[in-house]
């Protein structure tokens, strides 16, 4: 009883020091959105997180979004709806903020005293959906693109239309969102507002998968008809190509104006696992192993992951501007910028001796320029590869 006691007491404690930290942020709903009709999958209003600025950083905002994948059709997207990805009623009120979002100094110098939003994902197509109807059998609403201006209208209320300085930043479908909605954020900042984009592991390639067919290009079609996001791509590629093309980034990262950073691994294991080897691909499971941890992987294996890399270089490289910042490693990982293990610490992932979050953090404040691409895998030592559980 006693021994359980000390327990109790030693866990409060550190949940009291994390909340005095200021790790753990609250949720806000953006209730009056819902009149606007910009709801979540069910129906429910928007949310984010917000952890307020202070000292220099009183006046600058970082607006992260989250990531989360798509829901393609009714029946995954009614799926979708009963989870935190597709209602606030399941989010949870409270979540941590580490890496690009933390407080502290020493793990995030350049953003730390910022004021830090993580915008919640509930509308499964990157905030890009808008049909006005709504079948009442499933009232499936596919909003995504209200949520998005409400929640920027929510945040200029709160002295983002004062900012000095502001990044949008985001992770998977998340920093597929922040290059989609780049120059819109851009153009709804006041005129002397410095404004970058950053998207890390948003930058979705276009290609076969291992058995020859066009797994992705389909997938991203489903999401594109589904939620009615053909209105809300960016016009000069829905003008010159079919539609849903446009959701790749690159067919649209030439024509953003704002100043973008790409964060991304080559061998990025969501795609390796659900674009290259989605599991129709792979019916008898040769490839389980392998996509569960990259040391597993067989020389034919990985010649087939080089190939990919060349793939994803080749999508990537035609895209260089003299205002784009790239740290692309050749890392088996998925989003780099949310963990305080691979943002900043000290053995965090490094390019040319820089830590992503001194890449970044260099390249939005014109420090220098960083544009740096690695070797081929298995060469760079400071990864934190993915192992992932058989389930």
């Amino acid at each position: 009883m006693v021994y359980a006691r000390s327990w109790r007491k030693l866990i409060i404690c550190i949940l009291i020091t994390l909340k005095v930290n200021g790790l753990y942020v609250q949720i806000t709903y953006i209730k009056s959105s819902v009149a606007k009709g910009a709801v979540c999958l069910d129906g429910s209003p928007p949310a984010y997180h917000l952890d307020k600025g202070f000292g220099s950083g009183i006046n600058n905002w970082l607006v992260h979004i989250e990531g989360g994948g798509w829901c393609t059709n009714v029946t995954t997207c009614l799926f979708r709806k009963n989870t935190h990805l597709g209602s606030s009623k399941k989010m949870v009120t409270e979540i941590a903020f580490s890496g690009i979002l933390s407080n502290n100094k020493q793990f995030n110098p350049d953003f730390y005293n910022w004021n830090r939003i993580k915008v919640r994902y509930c509308d499964g197509a990157s905030f890009t959906g808008d049909l006005e109807k709504v079948d009442p059998v499933t009232n499936l609403h596919y909003r995504g693109a209200r949520i998005w201006l409400a929640v920027i209208e929510d945040l200029l209320k709160k002295g983002m239309k004062n900012a000095e300085y502001a990044l949008l930043s985001g992770c998977s479908a998340g920093g597929l969102a922040s290059i989609l909605h780049c120059d819109s954020f851009h153009a709804l900042l006041s005129i002397g507002t410095k404004v970058k984009c950053l998207a890390d592991a948003g930058y979705f390639v276009n290609l076969k998968e291992i058995s020859g067919r066009e797994h992705i290009k389909s997938y991203f079609n489903d999401v594109v008809t589904t939620h009615g996001s053909v209105k809300n791509l960016p016009t000069y590629c829905t003008s010159t190509m079919k539609p849903s093309m446009c959701f790749f980034p690159q067919y649209i990262v030439h024509g953003i104006r704002t100043p973008l950073f790409l964060l991304n691994a080559a061998y990025d294991s969501w795609q390796i696992r659900n674009i290259l080897v989605p599991g129709v691909a792979d019916p008898h499971g040769y490839w389980l192993s392998c996509k569960l941890d990259i040391k597993n992987c067989s020389s034919i294996q990985l010649q087939t992951m080089q190939g990919f890399r060349m793939e994803f270089l080749s999508a990537l490289l035609g895209q260089r501007s003299s205002s784009r910042g790239m740290f692309i490693n050749s890392c088996y990982a998925h989003c780099q910028s949310e963990m305080q293990e691979t943002w900043l610490q000290d053995d965090s992932p490094v390019l040319d001796n820089t830590p992503i979050a001194k890449a970044v953090g260099d390249w939005y404040y014109d420090r220098r320029s960083f544009q740096k691409i690695d070797c081929p895998y298995p060469c760079d030592k400071s990864c934190h590869n993915h192992v992932f559980g058989h389930n």
